[in-house]
């Protein structure tokens, strides 16, 4: 491992556990190039899209205490905002990236990952409600809810704000109550970007520049929290232990409900999985992010990797 992170120029962290038991645990690299602070291995970093299962299992608590419906369409939540979702877009269909709606952020799409993309100012993004202005407007990738898997990060910011509407809580404290608290993850939260403190790595593009302008100042249902590879660690044995929602609502969540030949794996609800094995995985990418994580719950093998560069994660999870 400290071979490769030295090849590959890695900043991070890489954390292996076996039964709750740390196997590995290293820190590489600068957290804060400008001043000089090194990662060690409880900074805290960005994980992008890995954010979308803890938002799985805030819609599934919702659905376990009869809040919500995996069958509710959200159009009966969303009443007259973002009328291009179509009424037949259901819970489900947006967990599974199966609903076809429009999306702010289309991963097909060939870009580099230091453009700028989000239309509105970053600024301007700090509440679940503040990302109607990014999702309006969007044509929909396909008609027909449940047609195919096309994976949509619009459709996780809209379970967030369905959420945060028929509970009456804010999306990032559900997020608090609901999944990081009853797991135990004390150093996991949705952080400013431009309030940066000493325990979490800044961002960085591949020209040295931080990716404070990229992204939003802070997350929602598609990405955005913050994490260490402990904490990582804990939330695995919570959500195997049944501690964020009940052993039938975790099998329910990563029951396969697409193939994806393309990535080699299959998808469930929020979670990724392995083509053809039991372990689940969450994993980011996105301007000055990359994040892997994977779990075997037949073997309680934990893996982690944490980087604050945008392709820093993948050589060494290999």
């Amino acid at each position: 491992m400290d071979a490769i992170a030295r090849d590959t120029g890695f900043h991070g962290v890489v954390r292996i556990d076996r039964g709750g038991e740390v196997e590995f645990a290293g820190a590489y690299g600068l957290a804060d190039r400008g001043h000089g602070i090194p990662n060690v291995v409880d900074t805290r970093f960005g994980i992008a899209s890995g954010t979308k299962g803890f938002t799985a299992l805030v819609v599934m608590s919702l659905v376990v205490d009869g809040v919500l419906g995996l069958d509710t369409a959200a159009r009966e939540v969303l009443g007259g905002d973002l009328p291009l979702i179509g009424d037949g877009v259901t819970v489900e269909h947006l967990l599974a990236h199966r609903s076809g709606i429009g999306d702010y952020f289309d991963e097909t799409v060939p870009r580099d990952i230091s453009d700028h993309v989000l239309p509105v100012p970053v600024h301007e993004l700090v509440d679940t409600e503040d990302y109607l202005k990014v999702l309006d407007g969007v044509p929909a990738v396909f008609e027909r809810p449940g047609e195919r898997f096309a994976y949509n990060n619009s459709g996780f910011v809209v379970l967030a704000l369905i959420a945060e509407r028929v509970s009456g809580t804010p999306f990032h404290d559900l997020v608090r109550d609901r999944v990081t608290g009853p797991a135990g993850m004390v150093d996991t939260e949705f952080l400013r970007s431009d309030r940066p403190d000493g325990r979490t790595a800044l961002g960085y593009l591949p020209d040295g520049r931080t990716n404070v302008f990229h992204l939003p100042v802070r997350g929602s249902g598609d990405g955005g929290i913050h994490s260490t590879a402990a904490d990582l660690s804990a939330f695995w044995r919570a959500l195997f232990g049944g501690r964020i929602v009940p052993a039938a609502a975790v099998a329910g969540t990563i029951r396969p409900r697409s193939d994806v030949p393309e990535e080699s794996r299959r998808y469930g609800l929020g979670f990724w999985l392995h083509e053809s094995s039991d372990v689940v995985l969450l994993e980011g990418y996105d301007a000055g992010v990359s994040f892997r994580g994977s779990h075997d719950p037949a073997t309680g093998l934990t893996t982690t990797v944490l980087s604050n560069t945008s392709d820093g994660a993948w050589p060494l999870f290999g």
